[in-house]
């Protein structure tokens, strides 16, 4: 797992890579499933839901349009955090969360199938068998007509 540090001037340090990142590098490594650590570079507190967090906000902030979380949402959720016994939430948000991806990707896989089957990539695809066909056909008729005329000079 993949150590950054959180320094006391608020910078990250990468420790793989000797470098100090972003957020935003952050967020490429969890785009990309890469798993990392988060921890106080003096304490070694564990600080990674704090920055995933961070994140969470940047992304809310950056694309006005593209908001997970509406007031009323978050009105909700500090609601359940006031409840004497808080719900199981994560839980079900993250089997929720989950479903919701997964299903994503199969609506994806199943978009790029059809895609592949249109009409434009049927033609593509005979074009190309059509071209591996020739290539073979002539790749064979070179060889006859290399052993043609070795055929005549054994006859010789």
């Amino acid at each position: 797992m993949r150590v950054i540090r959180k320094y006391a001037n608020r910078r990250l340090y990468d420790t793989e890579q000797s470098r100090y990142v972003t957020l935003e590098d952050l967020r490429s490594l969890i785009l990309e499933e890469v798993p990392f650590r988060v921890e106080d570079a003096k304490s070694g507190e564990d600080l990674t839901r704090t920055i995933l967090l961070s994140i969470i906000i940047e992304q809310e902030q950056a694309d006005g349009e593209a908001e997970v979380f509406s007031n009323d949402l978050l009105e909700q959720l500090i609601r359940v955090y006031a409840m004497s016994q808080p719900l199981p939430l994560a839980r079900y948000l993250e089997q929720g969360t989950r479903l919701m991806l997964e299903q994503q990707k199969r609506m994806q896989d199943q978009w790029q199938q059809a895609m592949r089957h249109s009409p434009m990539e049927l033609m593509r695809e005979l074009a190309e068998e059509n071209m591996r066909f020739w290539q073979q056909t002539i790749s064979q008729a070179n060889p006859m007509s290399g052993s043609s005329s070795k055929d005549d000079e054994d006859k010789k």
